[in-house]
């Protein structure tokens, strides 16, 4: 159920995001050298590792780690990917991995190859047997200001909880807290 869940409303958005798609693709070459989309390496699910588009925000030398690990992440910005994150318009490509199979449109935000305390704690609690999502309680209640024991005992709540009312209490709440950029802090 969820998965047919999954592909109707990707195949749904797709046509309502051609637009932005297009005008963000045109912006992000004109203000920046390098590519349009930005493949990153994840862990998904059982600690398959996947790479997730996102449209790119940063410059091509950064540093591959967690932003909230960076002391001066905001000097690799590219001129438009403070706006591209605080709306997160960057997160549009996604749609791609949900429709392959990759992600859901609710889970547990996939973690980056480098995060091991992250996909340790989340093995633990069996939280890398879920898909990983678009968006997911712990990014609805809190997403930048949680510690990784906060993100992952709010993943462990979606996880006993999870079900396809619940996912769409999240998808609403994800709507609001996105246009008031609420928990964004990069």
């Amino acid at each position: 159920m969820k998965r047919l869940f999954d592909i109707t409303l990707s195949l749904a958005l797709i046509p309502l995001v051609v637009p932005v798609v297009i005008a963000v693709s045109i912006s992000i070459k004109v203000t920046s050298k390098g590519p349009i989309i930005y493949w990153s390496k994840r862990k998904g699910r059982g600690g398959t590792t996947f790479h997730m588009a996102k449209f790119r925000t940063m410059q091509v030398d950064t540093p591959q780690v967690a932003t909230h690990l960076m002391t001066d992440y905001a000097e690799y910005l590219t001129p438009i990917g403070g706006f591209l994150r605080k709306s997160s318009i960057d997160e549009i490509p996604q749609i791609w991995n949900i429709l392959y199979g990759d992600m859901s449109f609710v889970g547990p935000r996939p973690a980056l190859f480098n995060q091991d305390d992250l996909v340790l704690l989340r093995d633990k609690y069996g939280i890398n047997e879920l898909v990983p999502g678009l968006t997911g309680w712990a990014q609805i209640n809190g997403r930048d200001e949680l510690s990784i024991s906060q993100k992952v005992q709010l993943e462990r709540h979606y996880f006993d909880n999870k079900g396809i009312l619940f996912d769409i209490k999240i998808i609403c709440k994800t709507v609001i807290n996105t246009f008031s950029s609420h928990g964004i802090s990069h």
